[in-house]
C-alpha cells in the first residue's frame, strides 16, 4: 500500500456507529488516542449514529493564502471563503478509520505546542468555547501506528503555512 500523501478528494461515511462501537473499532484497528481524543469522545457530539457521507479535500494554511501562517478562526473563514466547509464534530475518528494509508511522521515527538509533522487538522466546529476543553482532532502515524489526537489552542496560536487542514468539500453540503 502506498502512503498517501495529500487528500484531494476523498468520500468518509460519518457516523452510525455508538460512541462504545466507535471507541471499539478505533481499538481493533489499532488507533492510539490521547487524553484530548478521549474527552472529545465523550462528547454528546457523538451520540448522533445516522450515517452521512461527506467529502472531504485537504489544504494547508499558505494555500488558504496565508503563507505567514494564521490564527485557527482566521484558517477556517478563509476556508469558508474559498467555498470549504467545516466537518462535521465527529468526522475526525471516522476519517482516522478510513485513511488507512496516512504517510508516516518524520519526527515522533508527540507535544510541542505546534502542529506535528505529518498531522491532518480536521477543520469542525469546537464542542465548546472553553480555551482548556479541545478544539476538534488530528491524525497523524508514528513509527507506523496510527493515532487520533485532539488538541487545544487559543486563538493567538500561529498555525504555520504548511499546516494541513481537512475540510468537507462543498459537493457535500448534506
Amino acid at each position: 500500500m502506498t502512503n498517501r500523501s495529500r487528500i484531494d478528494l476523498l468520500e468518509v461515511s460519518v457516523g452510525g456507529l455508538s460512541r462504545d462501537e466507535l471507541r471499539s473499532a478505533l481499538t481493533s484497528r489499532g488507533v492510539l488516542v490521547n487524553v484530548h481524543a478521549e474527552t472529545l469522545l465523550d462528547s454528546e457530539a457523538f451520540d448522533r449514529e445516522d450515517i452521512r457521507p461527506i467529502a472531504v479535500t485537504e489544504r494547508t494554511v499558505a494555500e488558504l493564502g496565508r503563507p505567514d501562517g494564521a490564527v485557527l478562526s482566521e484558517i477556517l473563514e478563509l476556508g469558508r471563503q474559498e467555498g470549504l466547509l467545516l466537518c462535521p464534530a465527529d468526522t475526525g475518528p471516522y476519517l482516522r478509520l478510513a485513511l488507512a494509508d496516512q504517510a508516516s511522521s518524520a519526527d515522533a515527538v508527540m507535544s510541542s505546542g505546534k502542529a506535528p509533522d505529518g498531522s491532518l487538522t480536521v477543520a469542525s466546529e469546537a464542542l465548546s468555547d472553553d480555551v482548556d476543553y479541545p478544539k476538534g482532532f488530528y491524525l497523524r502515524v508514528v513509527e507506523g501506528q496510527p493515532w487520533l489526537r485532539g488538541y487545544r489552542c487559543d486563538d493567538e496560536h500561529i498555525w504555520s503555512p504548511q499546516d494541513r487542514f481537512v475540510f468537507r468539500a462543498p459537493s457535500s453540503s448534506r
